[in-house]
């Protein structure tokens, strides 16, 4: 008992870490580049213990991911959801991946995600249609994908997470 309640504090820990380096003040200009912290974490997670952290902890991820953006409530909690159904639906086949597959699979889920917020933030009318630089930020984080993928896979071993 005492592991397990160790590693809910442990996965709970970096996806607080994950919230405040999402909002991390960028320049205006670099605000399309900024990673999806919260997302590539819960795709982690997911992929690692698909029976601890599933469609649930997404939505809940996803309302405290509104909360801290102030955006509509339910935005990142839906768009989360998907993409953590989607990482249950591959996880077995992500594990056998290598890191740039891996990468190429975040790309994807991640473009999934900014695009349906977006999408979502101009039915809403939070935000005017615009051009696809939104979408750098799947890109990057699908640079960022491997460190992380063995930062929280070192941090999942050393602790004991199961």
């Amino acid at each position: 008992m005492q592991q397990r309640t160790q590693g809910t504090w442990v996965i709970i820990l970096s996806f607080f870490v994950a919230y405040l380096l999402a909002v991390v003040p960028f320049p205006d200009w670099a605000m399309n580049y900024r990673p999806q912290w919260v997302a590539m974490v819960l795709i982690y997670w997911v992929m690692a213990l698909p029976y601890r952290v599933g469609i649930g902890a997404a939505w809940m991820a996803g309302l405290v991911m509104d909360l801290l953006e102030g955006s509509l409530l339910g935005l990142n909690a839906l768009a989360l959801a998907i993409v953590a159904y989607i990482t249950l639906s591959l996880h077995q086949r992500l594990r056998m991946f290598s890191s740039l597959q891996q990468s190429g699979v975040v790309l994807a889920l991640v473009g999934l995600h900014l695009m349906m917020t977006h999408w979502m933030k101009i039915a809403a009318e939070q935000a005017v249609a615009s051009n696809l630089l939104f979408l750098l930020g799947a890109l990057s984080s699908a640079f960022i994908w491997p460190w992380m993928f063995v930062l929280l896979r070192q941090m999942r071993r050393g602790f004991g997470v199961r």
